[in-house]
Parts: structure tokens; C-alpha cells; sequence
């Protein structure tokens, strides 16, 4: 087999969009994280994070 018949070449452009598009979901996933355990706290309350161990 060639280099050309192994499969599919990304140009620059698509490579820098591909890793683009992962930054942005990569930072949606970090924000939706932070948001889910900022919900959480105000729900238990204050209280929560005074507790023994």
C-alpha cells in the first residue's frame, strides 16, 4: 500500500479546526462540571462543607 491508499489526509486547516472544536468542548465539559457542583453546594448549603470527617 502507498501513503495515499491508507486512508484519509487532513489538510492544516481541517487538523486546526479538529483541534479547535475539542478546545471548545473540552472547556463546555469543564464549565457544565464546574456548574453542576456549584448547584450542588448551594443546595446542600453552607453547612455542608462544615461538617467533621
Amino acid at each position: 500500500m502507498t501513503n495515499e491508499e491508507q486512508g484519509i489526509r487532513l489538510t492544516e486547516e481541517q487538523k486546526k479546526r479538529r483541534r479547535s472544536r475539542s478546545v471548545a468542548i473540552a472547556l463546555a465539559l469543564a464549565a457544565l462540571v464546574a456548574l453542576f457542583y456549584i448547584v450542588t453546594i448551594v443546595k446542600l448549603g453552607p453547612g455542608v462543607l462544615d461538617r467533621p470527617l
